[in-house]
């Protein structure tokens, strides 16, 4: 995905700590046994509550965990057992993977660790190098989503685009394959799955002139099996399947050479019931209709989820949730397998909750549509059509037919996207991280064409930026809000909800001790009960917490872990409403718990915001009006909408920099700081562009200072 400007930007004076060059420390310390997982013990999952063996726990992906000794009764003891700082400072989302008094994980920048999970004892670390300059094709920052482990291989995605292989006891490399296509613009950010000895795993862009698909890969020698692709290429040229003869006809114009999108860059379920693996698919490309289709067409396989027979990759059924996408409603958000007693006959279902704000019921060996219902404010369709579930779109939701800016709920960022959602079959209740988080569509100028990275989606997001009105902000940042919210699939309703400040908070664990797991945005990680949504404990993390948490058992001792660390999309991209949940730093960290556990967090670092006092206003407001455009598509991506960032990396309204237009030269377009993670943006920008950038942030930073001078007379 892949949302609201996707693209990376400018990182002036940001501290990307440089990390070290790979390393391991040999044998495995303790004598433990590394990573004895095979077929066998993936299928028994569910009832192995001591491990902790693939990204959803099981393969159904349920996030459920059967450990009791940590309770409702007793979760207020729960106290830290032991962390471990990391090496970098981006944003953390990997699940851990436990496996026998092992615990792996994987961190920003796709570097993988290895720990002793009851001590938190280093075991080994891998660092795969990835060059700092894949940032600018990237969106929604260097991050990673975990690893998969099997018969004593640790696999893990690349942001570069490797799928790699490395020696469970000691990290070292076992192999190393490039998966994306040369020269693509692609990334790896989700976490592979491991089915029948083969390596799953997509890739990310939809916004990058791609064209996506999921692959598998040989476990033991990397060799590819086969590669399903979500969206007809050249019809020139022979098609790779039926599926997507089928999925041509309702593509027009020459939608092939955008590339198509489609990625697969989060969600993939395997389901031993039914043999098929199920995944979510991202928007089309560009993102504006109006301009990748000559005529009206549904861009299959975009936006759907998609049922294949994991032995080949053969098509089986698919279910489109967002036909003809033109709000980057990505559907890769987690797939839940389960079972359901609907109408008094119990039925094979996959569950859903995607970025559109509907939560989808299906059936998992046909596909066939059960229900779905709004779970969060939808204002771009009135409603699904019962028989068929697709939306009944509003017709002021079209941008691109209307020519009017359309604001929308959910926006690009979603109603629910990749923070894992969990389901308790004690319960019968799914808990999803939602958000309430709005975006502004509006039909680019008649001269747009498609260019370099960072201007292909087909929007102008002009239009909805956040001015510099603090009325019209304070309106904003009430409408922005998030939740944890308890959904009952049967009955189609919400049992309870937990408000939280603010979107972008964390994936959920629920557990048979009755309890629901959650870190917040603000910098909390919270216990509730799962019957009630009862807050019982909470921890604070020092940083936003946007993972999702595990649960395991050593010696008959149960731990809970999370990942901790603040920064991706939310943060980088919507500025000033990133900071709805507070201005919590980056504090990378492997949190893990225990009943009575006594270690403590050394105290946090200051974070503080430095003074307004920019420059005067410089520059015809010809050139300002470009440096707008240019800062919107370039580097709005990461140093937040109309220049107001969150606090990963720098406001650019605060830079001394702003003062000299020779070092503001040097930095953007030269890439002196690309150490720093800043690097030169000389091919994407003219010289001429990028000093009208820095006038644009001049004129921002003014305003600003004006409103707070303003706000101190009126106090």
């Amino acid at each position: 995905m892949n949302l609201l400007k996707l693209t990376a930007s400018l990182f002036l004076f940001m501290w990307v700590t440089t990390p070290a060059a790979y390393s391991d420390t040999g044998d495995v310390k303790g004598g433990k046994q590394p990573a004895n997982v095979d077929d066998k013990r993936l299928l028994a999952a569910a009832g192995d509550g001591a491990n902790w063996l693939s990204y959803g726990r099981t393969y159904d992906e349920q996030r459920f965990s059967p450990l009791t000794a940590i309770s409702d009764k007793n979760v207020g003891r729960l106290g830290l057992q032991w962390s471990a700082d990391l090496d970098t400072a981006r944003g953390q989302e990997a699940t851990p993977i436990v496996v026998d008094g092992v615990l792996y994980v994987s961190t920003a920048w796709s570097m993988v660790k290895a720990f002793d999970a009851a001590t938190g004892e280093p075991i080994w670390s891998y660092d795969p190098q990835v060059p700092r300059e894949k940032l600018v094709e990237v969106c929604c920052d260097a991050v990673n989503r975990g690893v998969a482990v099997y018969k004593g291989k640790v696999f893990v995605g690349t942001l570069a685009g490797h799928v790699v292989a490395l020696d469970a006891a000691t990290g070292k490399v076992a192999w190393d394959i490039q998966s994306i296509p040369e020269g693509s613009h692609m990334a790896i950010t989700g976490a592979p799955r491991i089915v029948k000895g083969k390596v799953l795993i997509g890739a990310a862009g939809s916004e990058y002139f791609t064209r996506g698909y999921l692959a598998a890969f040989d476990t033991e020698t990397g060799k590819e099996v086969w590669r399903f692709y979500t969206v007809p290429g050249d019809p020139s040229q022979p098609f790779e399947g039926k599926h997507l003869e089928a999925a041509a006809k309702t593509w027009s114009g020459e939608y092939w050479k955008f590339g198509g999108g489609g990625t697969v860059w989060d969600s993939i379920t395997y389901d031993p019931e039914t043999d098929l693996v199920y995944f979510g698919t991202a928007n089309a490309e560009p993102w504006n209709p109006g301009i990748r289709n000559s005529a009206a067409g549904d861009n299959l396989y975009t936006a759907s989820i998609v049922a294949i027979r994991p032995d080949t990759g053969e098509y089986v059924w698919h279910y489109q949730e967002t036909p003809e996408d033109r709000w980057d409603f990505d559907s890769n958000q987690q797939i839940i397998a389960a079972n359901l007693k609907i109408a008094g006959q119990e039925r094979r279902v996959v569950m859903h909750a995607p970025k559109n704000g509907f939560f989808y019921v299906l059936d998992a060996r046909t596909g066939k549509f059960i229900s779905g219902t709004a779970f969060a404010t939808v204002n771009w369709a009135t409603g699904l059509d019962p028989a068929s579930g697709r939306p009944l779109v509003n017709p002021e939701a079209r941008y691109e037919i209307t020519g009017k800016p359309f604001t929308s709920f959910p926006g690009a960022y979603g109603a629910h996207t990749w923070h894992p959602m969990s389901y308790s079959p004690d319960t019968g209740l799914v808990y999803i991280p939602t958000n309430e988080a709005a975006a502004t569509y509006t039909d680019p100028a008649k001269e747009w064409t498609p260019g370099k990275v960072g201007m292909q989606l087909g929007v102008d997001f002009n239009a909805g930026a956040m001015p510099a009105d603090t009325g019209i902000r304070e309106s904003w940042l009430k409408k922005t809000t998030g939740a944890l919210l308890a959904w009952d699939p049967v009955t189609r309703s919400a049992r309870w909800a937990v408000q939280h400040a603010g979107p972008a908070n964390g994936g959920t664990l629920s557990t048979a001790g009755n309890l629901v797991f959650q870190g917040t945005a603000g910098g909390e990680f919270r216990a509730y009960a799962a019957d009630t949504g009862k807050q019982l404990w909470s921890f604070a993390a020092q940083t936003g917490v946007v993972a999702g948490p595990v649960t395991y058992s050593v010696n008959g001792k149960q731990y809970v872990a999370v990942l901790a660390g603040w920064g991706t999309l939310w943060d980088l991209y919507t500025g000033i409403l990133s900071t709805k949940s507070g201005r919590v730093p980056n504090v990378s960290r492997l949190l893990v718990f225990a009943l009575d556990g006594k270690d403590q967090l050394p105290p946090p670092p200051p974070h503080s915001l430095a003074v307004l006092d920019p420059p005067p206003v410089a520059g015809d407001p010809g050139e300002i009006a470009d440096g707008a455009l240019s800062f919107h598509y370039n580097c709005s991506g990461c140093h937040g909408d109309a220049a107001i960032a969150g606090v990963l990396v720098p406001d650019l309204r605060h830079s001394a920099v702003l003062n000299s237009p020779q070092l503001w030269q040097q930095i953007v377009h030269d890439g002196i700081l690309k150490e720093r993670g800043m690097v030169a943006w000389s091919a994407n920008m003219t010289p001429a562009q990028i000093e009208n950038i820095r006038l644009y942030v001049i004129k921002r930073a003014n305003e600003d200072r004006a409103l707070e001078l303003g706000q101190a007379k009126d106090h």
